[in-house]
């Protein structure tokens, strides 16, 4: 997925210069958020391009297999979390993510600790059913190199789907809504636009979509016509970001 890989080409830790920051203190850290919050706790590594992952009990009702604990992965993906995602969510967990690196890197490094990510999304439970999951992330910068060193993710099944709006960057210093997503496009757009206008966010040509949808190519061209006239914005890949940037 394009961008899954641009994500991955801007956490991934490349400086010469290492973090000497000790990876057991945040293990910890996350096993104690998965332990007394019955939260799945993902901690990952950018500078090694690892994953631990500490699964309550709330792990089984979700399906997933309970193996090792914490079972350690060699990549920054939570691969078994991560597909279990609803597809349309999936993506925007992406781009929400990125964004959310972006902010963090024009700031100080002092000011870093004060934001965090926090969202609902929709996961598939042990009975294949999507369920409502709060999810929220913190990043932690390095003192030594200044690049982001770790990522905390942690997934709670919601009390409802009202937890919280979709996708949202917070202030917890301050208790502030920093950024959340601008336009409820399922209030505008008609559910096969939708799916149009998703494909277009994961960088799929008017023909690849067409084959997908198993529609005409004319068809799509109409639909991303609408998409335009409907979000008043130029293009297709613009109408897909205004909703996140």
């Amino acid at each position: 997925m394009e961008v899954r890989e641009q994500l991955s080409d801007k956490l991934l830790d490349k400086a010469s210069k290492k973090c000497l920051l000790d990876i057991e203190i945040y293990k910890q850290r996350a096993l104690t958020y998965s332990q007394m919050e019955g939260a799945i706790a993902v901690l990952s590594d950018m500078q090694a391009n690892k994953s631990y992952i500490y699964k309550s009990e709330a792990a089984g009702e979700l399906g997933l297999s309970k193996g090792e604990n914490p079972s350690e992965l060699d990549t920054i993906w939570e691969e078994e979390m991560l597909k279990k995602i609803h597809p349309d969510d999936r993506l925007k967990k992406y781009i929400h993510e990125l964004r959310f690196f972006k902010l963090l890197e024009a700031m100080e490094g002092e000011q870093r600790t004060a934001y965090s990510v926090v969202s609902k999304i929709r996961m598939k439970d042990k009975n294949d059913e999507y369920r409502w999951v709060k999810h929220r992330m913190f990043y932690i910068y390095s003192p030594y190199n200044g690049r982001l060193r770790f990522a905390l993710c942690l997934y709670n099944i919601a009390v409802s789907s009202s937890v919280t709006p979709d996708f949202m960057i917070v202030n917890t210093i301050k208790g502030e809504i920093v950024v959340k997503d601008k336009l409820d496009y399922k209030n505008i757009l008609s559910p096969r636009e939708l799916e149009v206008l998703k494909f277009v966010g994961e960088g799929y040509a008017s023909k690849e979509i067409a084959d997908l949808l198993s529609i005409s190519i004319n068809t799509v061209s109409r639909h991303r016509q609408n998409i335009l006239e409907k979000l008043k914005v130029k293009n297709s890949t613009q109408a897909f970001k205004d909703s996140f940037y």
